[in-house]
């Protein structure tokens, strides 16, 4: 077939336009989490990927990524460092922990010969993890670099990590594989204050070893090279744990800026608020602007729970400090740390509770003896506190309640001398008994009153023993 000459020049027209290079595209601000694309077919230009805000993340987003932390309730919290080394003793005192660099004010440069004595020769990763789980915990937060700025991992940003010591291992890459073995989902804490970092905005006089000026610019990259590395190289990860918010080179804006820039490296991280400047103390919980996915409550469990859709985590020691004490004698009983994480669960809440362990790499035998005790309670009563949610009624005061779809859990603390239980509840209650021995019946009524739960003559667990209620229909609080 003959082309005419207007055919010709047309297609010619069409080819210069095909190899032309595209138009520059414009810059485009941050884009929501979740935010649809254009409509199909739109002959625009592609833009590049624009950052996305994470803080947007609409609140259906957020409680699927949130699910696995809402129904595993219970974690370990470990505090581990060069403060092991000390373990509570410096100069005429024995009663320091994890701070202690900067409540004794030692000197940097006295400070870095810990590094040297720090070789954990029985550290046992499995045996870490082993324990975990068989206290019911199903997450492990390990503090990756603490308030002291040493890290635990050998991090290529600095030459004050573990690779400074003569233990020639990896502690974190041991432990990691240890929890992927034992089902356990691994998690990190990390401290933005930074003692020992010369850029720290808020250097301390004993820092004799920092030379040069402050710098917060030159800090952050830092900071987040590090991060990076215990994402990219130890992760997936279930939580970025943060800590050391409060100091005044950190701010609101910069808080953002980090959340954002972890979830960028693992969308489905969770990150709590402690990476922002919303805490309110040591309660935990945000008061106006915050930023982070739960509330921090430290060393207590909150009078109430909150409203739907509000996550939270109470953090805890068994004694008195965070990190390893040679001489700690003030040790929660079992039963009071039982008792907290069923508080923590029948307030929606979950409850993080810390082991120091030794320069050695041993959990104190205090703490091993606790998780034992606590592991014999949940291999019983686990599913009262795993995938629960708040009680539906105000505390009782005989002990707390927990639910799940069709079940309300009496956790009996201390039974009444009537042995009658009374909740102000409307229930079809069609069979309860015993989670110690499902054979064992509990006789229950409904009244004007309420639900009355009669009680066994003895109960088989003196610290939480749980009645299992399975309804039928709605439970509705009674005025």
């Amino acid at each position: 077939m003959t082309l005419r000459r207007t055919d010709c020049l047309l297609l010619a027209a069409l080819a210069l336009a095909a190899a032309a290079p595209p138009a520059r595209a414009q810059s485009a601000g941050p884009v929501q989490v979740g935010a649809t694309a254009r409509a199909a077919g739109a002959l625009t230009p592609a833009l590049p990927a624009a950052p996305i805000d994470y803080t947007q993340e609409s609140a259906e987003d957020k409680a699927r990524r949130m699910a696995w932390f809402n129904h595993d309730r219970f974690g370990m919290f470990i505090h581990w460092g060069l403060y092991a080394v000390p373990a509570g003793a410096w100069g005429d005192r024995t009663d320091y922990g994890e701070w202690i660099m900067e409540q004794a004010r030692i000197p940097v440069s006295e400070y870095e010969k810990f590094a040297d004595q720090f070789n954990p020769t029985k550290f046992d990763a499995d045996a870490w993890a082993r324990m975990a789980k068989d206290a019911g915990m199903k997450y492990i937060v390990l503090t990756s670099k603490h308030h002291e700025g040493f890290a635990l991992w050998p991090t290529k940003q600095s030459d004050w990590s573990i690779e400074r010591t003569p233990f020639g291992r990896d502690p974190v890459a041991e432990l990691a594989a240890a929890c992927r073995r034992h089902g356990l989902r691994f998690a990190f804490y990390h401290s933005i204050m930074d003692w020992y970092h010369p850029a720290w905005e808020t250097r301390r006089a004993w820092n004799d070893v920092a030379t040069g000026s402050t710098n917060m610019e030159e800090y952050i990259p830092f900071m987040k090279a590090q991060l990076k590395e215990l994402v990219e190289n130890y992760g997936p990860l279930g939580i970025m744990w943060f800590d050391g918010e409060w100091e005044s080179p950190w701010t609101h804006e910069r808080g953002v800026d980090l959340y954002n820039y972890v979830r960028s490296l693992q969308p489905d991280i969770l990150i709590n608020n402690r990476v922002g400047k919303g805490r309110a103390g040591m309660s935990g919980m945000d008061q106006g602007q915050g930023v982070g996915d739960f509330g921090t409550p430290e060393q207590e469990v909150p009078g109430t729970g909150f409203a739907p859709g509000v996550y939270w985590e109470s953090c805890m020691t068994m004694g008195d400090t965070w990190g390893y004490n040679a001489t700690e004698d003030n040790w929660k009983s079992s039963r009071q740390l039982i008792h907290h994480l069923i508080d923590a669960a029948s307030k929606g809440g979950n409850y993080l509770l810390n082991v120091g362990p030794t320069a050695e790499g041993l959990f104190p035998q205090e703490s091993i003896d606790r998780l034992a005790d606590i592991g014999r309670w949940m291999k019983v009563n686990s599913e009262a506190i795993y995938g629960t949610t708040a009680s539906p009624i105000a505390t009782p005061a005989w002990g707390r309640i927990t639910q799940k779809r069709d079940r309300l859990y009496l956790h009996v603390f201390d039974a009444p001398a009537d042995g009658q239980l009374v909740l102000p509840l409307q229930a079809n209650v069609r069979r309860a008994y015993l989670l110690a021995d499902r054979r064992q019946a509990v006789t229950t009524a409904q009244t004007p009153a309420g639900l009355t739960v009669t009680l066994p003559a003895s109960l088989p667990d003196a610290d939480a023993t749980v009645i299992a209620l399975e309804t039928r229909g709605a439970v509705t609080a009674l005025d």
